[in-house]
């Protein structure tokens, strides 16, 4: 996956969820009504589509499903679904599957960056069209895939550095609950909440350990945290939504009040999230929208017509933070 530098406004106000690249809304787009393929003989079938989901980890995991899932039966498309419970083993079984079964396109939320090429050439070979959504791959040759739809996890990262400098004053020590192991949001985000707080001296990463984007896993590494750094910790840096919930249940069993003893921010801006910021035990949350069904399958529908698109599509997210979360949490989507 080639990096991409660019920065993204922060829009104040509700959630717009616009894709940045083209003209695509992916709530209230214009639906395609290619449904169907042809099949050499003047007649027609019903199109499918292939979707290699990593697993359901979080409740922005779930919301992408479901969008996915929902556009698919709003435009008439069969969808074959693979939940690969967080193991790439099992994606590339399953789009080895896709391709034996010789469907029309294949959407993928690819679990880590690299070991993709070989199934990838496969698709190619057969002339499978590969969407992939909110997570990039590292491959030598781009044209493996035909387009990533996806925020810039690396903006995102950036974005909670900027916020959580100003709600510090610069100066602070900072424990960091990453994401899986080698995928794109936890690279991307770890860099740039780095580049964002570099030019703070006061301002340290102290401990920096994975939570595996999970709830209950970001809980257990942050109580490691709060008896190996008692007293030491400031603020507390959630590669997503679900991990940050899970060290605000940290902190308070610790007997410390989240949101003011110890501030917390975050990356995702689910439902919970907003939920914690009215109730005060988090501070920030940086959106990543996962509505992603109306783009992935808008690109479904340009590419098999034969359209060229942009090898990254991408979501425009914005920061929300305490002061806005009480007006807008009946907006939310997901």
């Amino acid at each position: 996956m080639q990096r991409h530098g660019r920065t993204i406004q922060v829009v104040a106000g509700v959630t717009l969820a616009l894709i940045a690249t083209g003209s695509l809304v992916m709530s209230g787009c214009k639906k395609s009504s290619s449904t169907t393929s042809g099949n050499g003989d003047g007649s027609s079938r019903q199109l499918v589509v292939g979707f290699s989901q990593i697993g359901a980890e979080s409740s922005w995991r779930t919301a992408e499903t479901n969008s996915i899932r929902g556009e698919a039966e709003t435009r008439g498309i069969k969808l074959q679904f693979s939940d690969a419970q967080q193991k790439q083993e099992n994606q590339i079984k399953a789009i080895n599957a896709f391709i034996a079964q010789k469907v029309d396109a294949i959407i993928l939320a690819p679990v880590v960056e690299t070991g993709w090429e070989p199934v990838l050439k496969a698709a190619k070979a057969q002339g499978i069209p590969v969407i992939l959504v909110d997570r990039g791959v590292d491959v030598s040759d781009d044209s493996l895939y035909t387009t990533l739809i996806a925020s810039d996890f690396v903006a995102e990262g950036r974005k909670a550095a900027e916020w959580l400098a100003t709600k510090l004053n610069g100066s602070g020590n900072i424990v960091e609950l990453q994401g899986t192991p080698g995928s794109a949001p936890a690279i991307d985000r770890k860099k740039g909440f780095e580049d964002g707080i570099a030019p703070f001296e006061g301002l340290k990463i102290i401990k920096s350990q994975t939570g595996e984007f999970t709830r209950a896993k970001g809980k257990e590494v942050m109580e490691a945290f709060l008896k190996s750094a008692p007293g030491q910790i400031n603020a507390v840096y959630a590669h997503n939504d679900d991990m940050a919930l899970g060290a605000i249940q940290a902190i308070q069993e610790a007997g410390l009040k989240p949101g003011k003893d110890i501030i917390v921010v975050s990356i995702d801006g689910v439902r919970g999230a907003f939920e914690a910021m009215v109730a005060g035990t988090l501070n920030c949350t940086v959106e990543c929208n996962p509505l992603l069904g109306p783009a992935a399958f808008d690109a479904v529908a340009k590419v098999l017509a034969g359209e060229t698109l942009p090898k990254w599509t991408v979501v425009d997210d914005q920061v929300f933070d305490q002061s806005v979360a009480a007006d807008v949490i009946d907006s939310r989507k997901y």
